[in-house]
């Protein structure tokens, strides 16, 4: 085997390995939908605690990695969350969190409705360095 061909597979085989590496923390990570419905009365309040809170935990909890909130445009009070978490152990200690219970009790009498499932990724496709 020549040194091109010896350098290809050495390449092949570092890109699988940070793949599988890739793939099993993804298995360990936790995926969470929250669906909040919000007096539309008090929705900027919302937005602004909801941000608040979304923005604290990513700063200080490492093991809350993305937030991904959106409205509804036919009526925004009607949210979808998607949360990312390294693991089980890192929601449940974002629920103990100081500023998560802040949240909480701050948005207690703003929301109307709340819906949260458990979701496990069964693809992703997302354009390189996104």
């Amino acid at each position: 085997m020549n040194n091109k061909a010896s350098f290809v597979i050495a390449c092949i085989l570092f890109v699988l390995m940070l793949n599988t590496k890739s793939m099993a923390q993804q298995n360990s990570y936790m995926y969470r939908i929250a669906k909040v419905q919000v007096d539309p009365a008090q929705l900027g309040k919302y937005n602004t605690a909801l941000k608040e809170q979304m923005t604290t935990a990513i700063r200080v909890e490492p093991g809350v990695l993305s937030y991904y909130a959106v409205a509804d445009k036919k009526d925004p009070s009607h949210i979808t969350i998607f949360e990312v978490y390294a693991d089980s152990s890192a929601y449940k200690a974002h629920l103990q969190a100081p500023h998560f219970k802040k949240y909480k009790e701050t948005v207690q009498d703003m929301v109307t409705a709340l819906d949260v499932v458990d979701v496990d990724v069964i693809g992703i496709a997302k354009k390189p360095g996104m």
